[in-house]
């Protein structure tokens, strides 16, 4: 199975650059696998696609403000992208450092505030064990120094508005530096409208991390190793999960992270308890799925690990044809932009 078959073209004035006026005033590509069909409708429309006795699951992870400007002693200007905190104590986590020079063991950098930054080694070949002092307020600071990491394709800087847009209505537990996107369609209405109709809610937590802004690498898919990303599973999750199924009802995943979660906690026989630790599953076609009954995601990029795993999800063949659709009726795409409801 080869990366390129994975990819496809996409006009650039359908990346999404902000997100809409209204939160949940997206667009909602439905997609029926067992009947082959597609739908268009709008994303609060997912409440007559959910049926009572339904558990949608959704990610409950914030987004950290994790994108730091700061200079060297010497004077070049360099970037400081937290990735996540390590547990070697203090303030001590691995990022990524864009600088004009690759740095070398010992750099300090200068940020905010008087706050430091000093490189200490390498921690990966994309990443660096950078400690931050003083250690004391540092998530505080972080707040108030740091800016929220939009991705690349967002071709514009961070403003105030994606403090609130960037984030879920939902989220909770801080760690991600990315957003599980799905959710940001999400409103405190919709959820009550759902609720109403008897669909229940769950919560996982997945911390976005980088594998989400790396490429794929490797040529042949198999070859590709995922980063691994921080998880829990509360008790109370697993058991609303149990209870679903043996009800007849549905598991919906309210995005990849979630569906990732699920998938890596499974047993093979699908059964499912709490738990907590590092998730690294990689999931592409041909992968049978223990939990996700239903998915709902946003569109992915050419190439990526997620669209390996709607592919799967989906069957990729239909995935593309449902992709061409949305091209051709000018949906919005990636992060801020519209999404799709996969049964």
């Amino acid at each position: 199975m080869l990366i390129e078959e994975f990819d496809y073209s996409l006009p650039q004035e359908l990346i999404a650059q902000d997100p809409p006026l209204r939160r949940g005033e997206s667009r909602l590509l439905h997609l029926e696998r067992a009947a082959g069909t597609i739908a268009e409708t709008s994303f609060p429309g997912i409440a007559e696609r959910l049926r009572g006795g339904d558990l949608l699951v959704l990610n409950e992870t914030r987004v950290i403000p994790a994108r730091l400007t700061g200079h060297k002693e010497s004077g070049g200007r360099t970037e400081v992208f937290l990735v996540r905190r390590l547990l070697s104590g203090g303030e001590t986590w691995e990022c990524l450092i864009k600088a004009s020079k690759i740095p070398r063991p010992g750099t300090v950098i200068l940020l905010a505030d008087g706050v430091t930054a000093q490189v200490a080694e390498r921690c990966g070949s994309e990443t660096w064990t950078v400690r931050f002092t003083p250690e004391a307020g540092f998530d505080e600071w972080l707040e108030k120094a740091g800016s929220m990491p939009l991705p690349p394709y967002i071709r514009r800087p961070a403003g105030s508005e994606d403090r609130e847009r960037y984030q879920t209505v939902f989220a909770r537990v801080k760690g991600a530096v990315a957003a599980p996107t799905a959710g940001l369609h999400m409103t405190p209405e919709l959820l009550d409208r759902l609720a109403s109709k008897g669909v229940a809610t769950a919560a996982v937590t997945l911390h976005v991390g980088l594998g989400t802004f790396l490429p794929v690498r490797v040529n042949n898919v198999e070859d590709h190793r995922m980063h691994r990303e921080s998880f829990n599973i509360p008790e109370e999750t697993a058991q609303a999960i149990r209870e679903t199924r043996r009800n007849g009802g549905r598991v919906i995943a309210l995005g990849t992270t979630v569906c990732r979660t699920l998938e890596h906690a499974a047993a093979e026989d699908g059964t499912i308890e709490a738990a907590e630790g590092e998730a690294d599953i990689f999931i592409y076609p041909g992968y049978r799925f223990k939990i996700t009954d239903g998915l709902i995601t946003n569109f992915h990029l050419p190439k990526s690990t997620l669209l390996m795993l709607v592919s799967a999800f989906a069957g990729k063949e239909f995935l593309f044809r449902a992709y061409e659709e949305a091209i051709s009726r000018r949906f919005r795409f990636f992060s801020y932009g519209d999404a799709m409801f996969i049964e």
